[in-house]
Parts: structure tokens; sequence; C-alpha cells
């Protein structure tokens, strides 16, 4: 299916498992740049390294937690 995405960028809270992961493969795999965040930074960097090799889209990690206010 193509959902016109290429090109587009999307920003994924949570990309690291579950849900959120399973949405960022999705977005790339459809052609869109896409950058997750979550608080863990290794499995971050994990997922962003696999989305970006064994699925061939683009992805980068930013790690981010939306409970600290700073």
């Amino acid at each position: 299916m193509d959902l016109q995405l290429e090109g587009k960028v999307a920003w994924i809270l949570g990309g690291s498992s579950g849900l959120g992961r399973a949405c960022a493969e999705s977005l790339a795999a459809e052609g869109a740049r896409v950058a997750i965040s979550a608080r863990d930074e290794q499995r971050l960097h994990e997922v962003a390294s696999e989305i970006a090799g064994e699925k061939g889209g683009r992805c980068i990690s930013a790690p981010l937690d939306v409970t600290d206010a700073a």
C-alpha cells in the first residue's frame, strides 16, 4: 500500500518497543523519515539501527523522558 509518505517526517514517542516501535517500522517502510524517542538510550539506538539497517528505512533516535519537566 502506498500511503504517500515518501519524504515526510514522523516523530514517535515510546518508539523503542511495542506499538511505538511497530509504528516507527511501518512508517519507515512506507518511506517516511522517522525519529524515535524513549527513556532507554541504549535500546533506542539499537532499534533505530535495526530500522535503518535491516528494514532499509531512515531513522534517528533522541532520548527523551516526557515525565521529566527539565
